[in-house]
């Protein structure tokens, strides 16, 4: 996979995907997870590319792509654990904002 997400596409991407994460009250498990597979993290955007044939009609190649490059920066992990984080402690009121 060539090139690297920019600053804004990387932001971007996790707040999108720390929103759904959110909206679906699913932050307990995707932190839990993220904190245990943190030094697989490579190994994973790896596989997402292997996996990519099977994933593209559900989800899209580019959004398989910048998830795959979003994987491969393990500080891109620790940022969304942050937001979910934080996202947690805001009322139900908030998010729907």
């Amino acid at each position: 996979i060539e090139g690297e997400l920019s600053e804004e596409q990387t932001e971007e991407l996790l707040n999108k995907a720390a929103d759904e994460i959110l909206k679906r009250k699913l932050e307990v498990p995707a932190i839990l997870l993220l904190q245990s597979l943190k030094p697989l993290t490579f190994i994973g955007s790896q596989a997402t590319i292997v996996f990519a044939p099977f994933l593209v009609p559900f989800l899209g190649f580019d959004n398989i792509r910048n998830f795959s490059k979003l994987l491969m920066n393990r500080d891109c992990v620790e940022r969304l654990t942050v937001l979910l984080e934080n996202g947690s402690r805001k009322t139900p009121k908030e998010l729907s904002a």
